[in-house]
């Protein structure tokens, strides 16, 4: 693998694209230029996901901006930490052992002691009616397996208040 496809591989491009202004190689130059914006210090994220590797690598990107984390491996558990802990945000895996994602999102928008926790779902499978199918119902957000500390933090970011803070968006009435 060449160079400059290796450089592609990391920031997304693909062998023989145009590098434009809309490509992740340019968000990514520009995000040096501009300071991050980052939660509070000692917000709780909770990390659902069955991935040793993938809750470790979100766990120390986290901590890196002094959050706390707190991790469950099945949906199940995590729902019973979000009701007990009352995290400020939630990263959702969508295929989980058990019930999955999609119905872990469902219980929580449900549930009084969850449903205005803002919830990012991620997958490994980045397809378009996944994406589609839950925003429709009531994720915040949506980030695609593997990812690196620039889109976790960029995917935070949207979702802060003016006091730091992450707050569900705010639903378009039809």
């Amino acid at each position: 693998m060449s160079l400059i496809n290796r450089f592609r591989s990391i920031v997304g491009g693909k062998p023989g694209e145009t590098v434009t202004a809309e490509t992740p190689a340019a968000e990514w130059a520009d995000r040096r230029k501009r300071k991050r914006i980052n939660a509070r210090e000692g917000t709780r994220v909770l990390i659902i996901d069955d991935s040793p590797t993938i809750v470790a690598a979100l766990k120390k990107i986290l901590r890196s901006a002094k959050y706390e984390v707190l991790e469950a491996g099945d949906a199940e558990t995590g729902i019973e930490i979000a009701r007990s802990e009352k995290p400020e945000l939630v990263f959702l895996d969508i295929v989980l052992p058990g019930m999955n994602g999609f119905a872990a999102l469902r219980t929580m928008r449900k549930d009084p002691a969850t449903q205005f926790v803002p919830i990012i779902m991620i997958s490994g499978n980045e397809q378009a009616t996944e994406q589609f199918y839950a925003n429709r119902i009531g994720a915040d957000d949506f980030m695609k397996k593997p990812f690196n500390r620039y889109e976790v933090f960029a995917r935070v970011e949207q979702l802060l208040d003016e006091e730091r803070v992450p707050r569900r968006k705010q639903l378009a009435t039809a």
